[in-house]
């Protein structure tokens, strides 16, 4: 039993050092970054993440702009949507918000945001890709053209697309200027990630899904040595001269800086936009509760700390004690894994937290009650230390069930209105019910099992001191 809780202590000890590192909000090297692999790497900076109501940032309200004014069906918005959400999570941006308005709207809110006009570019491209038969004149990179894909649909392999249609020479020559024949459109890419170059230039190397890759072989081998142009939004992106036969992957290069790269991975590895939208409004949001609010919450989370645990020594004596270092280790490991999770706190989501500490004070507050009355009823410190755990438990498991299942039901709501707030309140307060529970059972037992085992005779001695009892 002693080994034991050596061991125990011992891994106590070793969780509260890395919660403290993680929560120092100091930078982290890249190997431990790389160790919360779970996470998106571009946010993998090992620190608190606040919500736009804290730190601020911008919103974007997107407006449909389908021709002659039509209005877009709810497939499209909602397809919309989650394509600009796969873009915003791409950009590594913690909790945005991305909720449709109306029928033809979709509000977007980034916090933290620094780079607007990188953001906004991201999410308002339309991001049709096209691969573009240029035979041996290319046009310049950055040129704006016209192609078959754009007119009326036209491929020259049309089965890569269930809405592709043969390249029709009239419908070619009815067109004012030069219209370039579209092979591909970016519907057969499987994958697209940024990389170098062999020298050192940045790219974009991206896969063929296998169903096409018969089609893509088939036309790389007719056109060897002609330039296949990479054509964005109907602007060239870089004509490369097909040198090989190609199949499976290619990469496309440009004068890409490492942004351009990123950004271009993003759009196609996410897919195009199934409405065009133009940007009704923008704003950059102040952080609304701000510095003045995390202040304001850091001081009454220190006053409600300072008074739980003066309540505690003064009510409960030397087991009080014992629980003030198990709210600090409690607090650290929370804070620990809202980083690693991560959590983007918001007030709602302090407030979850600071209501977890309350749980968390609860479940010693029950332990230390039925410890006294094992005492009283003339167990020894050690039998009456292991009763006290094995008689509380059920009434704090049950408590803490409850508001697990509260904590549920506000997930699910906040996740399906789209109410943010609601859900990270919902997260921080489960996140804090269950730390809360390691803690009364794991830590504030093994601290107990320590004193009262090792110091029994003197704490028998100074009984009425030491525990009021």
């Amino acid at each position: 039993m002693r080994q034991n809780t050596f061991i125990r202590l011992l891994i106590i000890l070793a969780l509260l050092a890395i919660s403290a590192y993680i929560v120092l909000p100091t930078p982290k090297p890249d190997f431990v970054k790389n160790l919360v692999f779970w996470q998106e790497p571009r946010g993998r900076d090992l620190q608190i993440k606040q919500g736009l109501d804290l730190k601020g940032g911008l919103q974007v309200l997107l407006a449909s702009d389908l021709p002659g004014g039509a209005q877009p069906i709810p497939e499209q918005m909602e397809s919309a949507r989650r394509i600009i959400e796969d873009r915003v999570n791409g950009l590594g941006v913690a909790e945005p918000i991305i909720q449709q308005q109306g029928d033809d709207r979709i509000l977007v809110e980034l916090p933290g945001v620094t780079d607007r006009n990188l953001a906004i570019d991201l999410i308002k491209q339309t991001g049709q890709l096209e691969f573009v038969d240029a035979g041996f004149t290319p046009p310049l990179d950055g040129t704006p053209i016209s192609t078959t894909y754009s007119l009326y649909g036209g491929l020259l392999f049309p089965e890569t697309l269930p809405t592709g249609k043969p390249i029709s020479e009239t419908l070619n020559a009815q067109a004012a200027t030069k219209v370039y024949n579209t092979a591909f459109t970016g519907e057969i890419l499987q994958s697209a990630t940024p990389g170098l170059d062999t020298l050192g230039r940045n790219v974009v190397n991206f896969t063929i899904k296998p169903q096409f890759q018969e089609a893509f072989r088939r036309y790389t081998s007719e056109k060897l040595n002609q330039a296949m142009c990479i054509v964005l939004d109907q602007r060239v992106l870089s004509c490369p001269t097909i040198r090989a036969v190609l199949s499976a992957d290619g990469s496309i290069s440009g004068n890409f800086t490492r942004e351009g790269a990123n950004n271009l991975a993003l759009v196609l590895s996410y897919g195009s936009l199934p409405v065009p939208l133009t940007i009704e409004t923008t704003r950059d949001v102040g952080a609304t509760l701000g510095a003045d609010s995390i202040r304001r919450s850091l001081v009454a989370g220190a006053i409600a700390l300072i008074a739980m645990i003066a309540f505690m020594v003064v009510r409960y004596r030397l087991p009080g004690l014992l629980s003030a270092v198990t709210l600090v280790f409690f607090m650290l490991t929370s804070l620990a894994l809202f980083v690693l999770v991560p959590v983007t706190l918001t007030l709602p989501g302090i407030a979850g937290f600071l209501l977890s500490v309350a749980a968390a004070v609860d479940a010693n507050v029950l332990i230390f009650e039925r410890f006294r009355e094992e005492l009283r009823g003339g167990r020894t410190m050690r039998a009456a230390v292991e009763a006290a755990f094995q008689r509380a438990w059920t009434s704090i498991r049950d408590a803490n069930i409850s508001t697990l299942i509260t904590c549920a039901i506000l997930f699910v709501f906040g996740n399906t209105f789209g109410a943010s707030a609601v859900r990270g309140f919902a997260i921080t307060l489960a996140l804090g019910i269950f730390v809360s529970l390691f803690s009364a059972m794991f830590v504030t037992r093994t601290l107990m099992r320590l004193t009262f085992s090792e110091q029994a005779e003197t704490i028998e001695a100074r009984r009425a001191v030491l525990l009021g009892v």
